[in-house]
């Protein structure tokens, strides 16, 4: 397995391995599809961020699955603090594509001197709150009955992992 980072050119790999997520999970709260035009808004988002999207390659070159983040929230105090994503294509689920991913993307947070890694997690989704505890995550709150999909309510619960970085954080 290798790391890469994701370019536009990967866009049509992540659109497929996102819209399974959106059509058969709760590991998004999205209720159609999304189309090759939000892909585009979504780059665009991460280019002007400086916000990494960091792929996992089979040895043929197949995306196995991606991770990003981006802000947590749009107040200037947040800004050490990130809201991540992985989400690991279905035929590679189990494989510690997610594992190997969540290190790269802890990595670049690093690099980028950010404090805070927070993933909000479907309570349901037993194998992302697994992986999120094996890396040192610890769950910080969980929102009961904030979403709606499958006709059922869904509890939304959110893990965080504390960063050394930055070495010298400052106001502004």
């Amino acid at each position: 397995m290798e790391s890469v980072r994701c370019t536009r050119a990967s866009a049509n790999a992540i659109l497929a391995i996102l819209n399974e997520a959106i059509v058969n999970s709760t590991a998004l709260y999205d209720y159609r599809p999304r189309t090759a035009e939000m892909m585009e808004a979504w780059f665009d988002a991460k280019e002007r961020g400086h916000y990494p999207v960091i792929g996992a390659e089979s040895e043929d070159g197949a995306l196995m699955g991606f991770a990003s983040y981006g802000p947590f929230r749009a107040w200037p105090a947040y800004k050490y603090s990130v809201e991540h994503s992985v989400y690991v294509e279905s035929s590679f689920r189990g494989r510690g594509v997610g594992t190997f991913l969540m290190r790269t993307l802890v990595t670049a947070a690093m690099e980028q001197d950010y404090h805070v890694m927070i993933g909000g997690i479907d309570a349901a989704n037993t194998p992302s709150v697994r992986l999120h505890k094996s890396l040192g995550f610890s769950h910080c709150a969980t929102i009961r009955q904030v979403g709606f999909k499958f006709g059922r309510w869904l509890d939304l619960e959110f893990y965080q992992l504390l960063l050394p970085t930055p070495r010298r954080p400052s106001d502004g």
